[in-house]
């Protein structure tokens, strides 16, 4: 290998680096909270698993520690209560002394599920207990979170908040996906409204915050990812490719690059900007 090849491997290296980071994962012990937490720990960084008891986050850290060599924590956190979130920063701090990322993942998303009869999530029918369940995990979560978390970055002036919106933060969901044959349209499933919402408020939070914070060295942006196949029904998954112009959904690990790119110095010029990483969905 050529010298300058060496230094410019090296700079990549450093630049995309993340060697000691402490890195927290909201709803780390779930499906892509565990690929971002991969991607941290690629990097060298630390990840540190925040999710609730269920969950089992001290698990999943202990298993990703094993698989891929790294040091990892598992925190059991409730993100809705501001006193779980400043506990868990106090047990980061007491082990790691330092926290450097903040990866505010967590969200309620469930099922688009068709039934008999009344469909929950419907506007007309979309209990205001459901809505404000999803906000206070999804919006409020995220908000609590970054000023416990955010404030001690601010305080060291130096830290990274990355905020997983959606293309649904872009484009309203197209409820022809959702549809099942044989049902009644007011039985009809359909993506609820509070998960739009919640990705919208992400965007605008992620905008607040990176004004908010820029001169204390906190960078905050966003990245909007598209739907991520994990064994849908062909049905939907034929429609919602339709959708899409690189014909497909996302595989698990195609944000790791996103994810790395906002957490490290790669982006240090970057701040209140939203990602957008959905096959050209919203091109459309």
């Amino acid at each position: 290998m050529k010298p300058g090849s060496v230094v410019a491997e090296n700079k990549l290296r450093e630049l995309f680096g993340l060697s000691g980071r402490v890195a927290v994962v909201t709803g780390g012990a779930g499906l892509l909270g565990m690929k971002h937490a991969e991607a941290i720990a690629f990097a060298g960084g630390i990840p540190v698993l925040l999710d609730l008891p269920q969950a089992c986050p001290d698990q999943k850290a202990k298993m990703l520690s094993s698989t891929l060599h790294c040091e990892s924590l598992g925190i059991a956190a409730d993100i809705s209560n501001e006193q779980s979130i400043t506990n868990a920063r106090d047990q980061i701090l007491e082990k790691f002394s330092r926290l450097d990322i903040l990866i505010n993942n967590a969200a309620n998303n469930p099922k688009m599920e068709a039934g008999t009869g009344k469909q929950w999530s419907r506007l007309e029918n979309l209990s205001v207990d459901t809505w404000e369940a999803d906000l206070r995990v999804g919006l409020t979560g995220a908000f609590l979170c970054s000023r416990v978390f955010g404030s001690e970055m601010a305080r060291r002036r130096s830290g990274v908040i990355v905020n997983i919106a959606s293309d649904l933060a872009l484009i309203g969901p197209d409820q022809r996906i959702y549809r099942k044959a044989g049902i009644p349209d007011l039985e009809q499933p359909v993506k609820p409204v509070t998960y739009s919402v919640v990705k919208s408020g992400l965007v605008g939070l992620t905008r607040y915050l990176a004004t908010y914070w820029a001169d204390a060295g906190v960078r905050v942006n966003c990245i909007s990812p598209g739907g991520v196949y994990n064994g849908q029904p062909a049905d939907f998954v034929s429609k919602l490719q339709t959708l899409i112009p690189l014909g497909r959904m996302a595989h698990l690990d195609e944000y790791q690059g996103a994810m790395l790119f906002l957490c490290s110095d790669a982006s240090s010029y970057m701040t209140g900007s939203n990602l957008v990483v959905d096959g050209g969905r919203t091109c459309w």
